[in-house]
């Protein structure tokens, strides 16, 4: 957490209240987050499942952007009825789920331009917006 008084922190809150892309940014932002969506997007939604699809990632870091997605209701957890111990599973929310086409977007986006790969510059300067 930073301080409220912290540059940092000022710069962070002018940009959230410039454009809220930079919120929706904060809000996926951080290694794992987009590769957790998109797992429990297709049906991979137990810690368990996460765990066998993401295995560089401990346990610990799992657990906190699990709860840092369900702390901006991308995602929410529901026991598993009649399990012992009692088991849980993780639901995108409507909002998650309206995040999954815009991933996808930008990692096809990341097929073509990351990685320094080049891209086409047109000669006309007034082509370029």
């Amino acid at each position: 957490m930073r301080k409220k008084q912290s540059s940092n922190y000022i710069n962070e809150q002018f940009l959230f209240e410039t454009c809220e892309r930079n919120s929706a940014i904060s809000i996926v932002s951080g290694r794992w987050k987009s590769q957790i969506i998109y797992y429990i997007s297709q049906g991979h939604n137990r810690f368990h499942l996460l765990k066998q699809q993401l295995p560089a990632i401990s346990e610990t870091v799992l657990a906190r952007q699990l709860k840092e997605l369900e702390a901006h209701a991308i995602l929410v957890k529901r026991e598993i009825a009649d399990t012992v111990p009692t088991g849980v599973k993780y639901l995108l929310t409507n909002k998650g789920w309206d995040l999954v086409p815009i991933l996808d977007s930008l990692c096809n986006w990341g097929k073509v331009y990351a990685d320094g790969k080049e891209i086409f510059v047109p000669a006309d300067p007034k082509l370029v917006q």
